[in-house]
């Protein structure tokens, strides 16, 4: 399996400390999404979307932890009932706000994600089949906290 960055993501968060940990969490946070020339023609028709996904590589993240303690919890979780970054495959998603495109660069709000991140993929956010009611388990008591709660560097590589 070979994967390949499409792109380059910019934001204001230069450090896992800080940043939100979900993309509502700043409603006024910006940022730029550079796609590569080769892969311009494939943003026909994105500039109708309200909200994309976008698909990335945590480049910076530690390594995989099948039992971490997450952002808004004090109990150990399996990683695979959380969000951490630190898994297996480092791929990271986040439903941006697309605000315009330029050329090609992609303007949204609401991103939650570190500066020079690798971009693997995007892909339009249709609500009528990425907005479910369902449980979501532990989560479902703390996610009112997310807005509030910023990264520490708990996922994160030492500098």
């Amino acid at each position: 399996m070979r994967l390949k960055p499409i792109g380059v993501i910019h934001t204001p968060f230069t450090e896992a400390l800080g940043t939100p940990i979900q993309p509502d969490a700043i409603p006024g946070s910006e940022g730029q999404v550079e796609v590569f020339p080769e892969y311009v023609a494939g943003l026909k028709d994105l500039d109708a979307c309200e909200r994309i996904w976008l698909i990335f590589w945590f480049d910076r993240a530690a390594p995989a932890k099948m039992v971490v303690v997450p952002y808004m919890d004090t109990v150990p979780r399996g990683l695979f009932a959380t969000r951490a970054p630190c898994r297996p495959n480092p791929i990271g998603i986040s439903p941006v706000r697309l605000i315009r495109i330029e050329d090609n660069i992609l303007h949204v709000a609401e991103v939650d994600i570190l500066d020079g991140t690798p971009l693997l993929d995007i892909k339009p956010y249709v609500p009528k089949f990425d907005c479910r009611e369902a449980r979501a388990g532990w989560l479902e008591e703390l996610a009112a906290r997310a807005c509030e709660t910023r990264a520490d560097n708990r996922f994160y590589k030492s500098s």
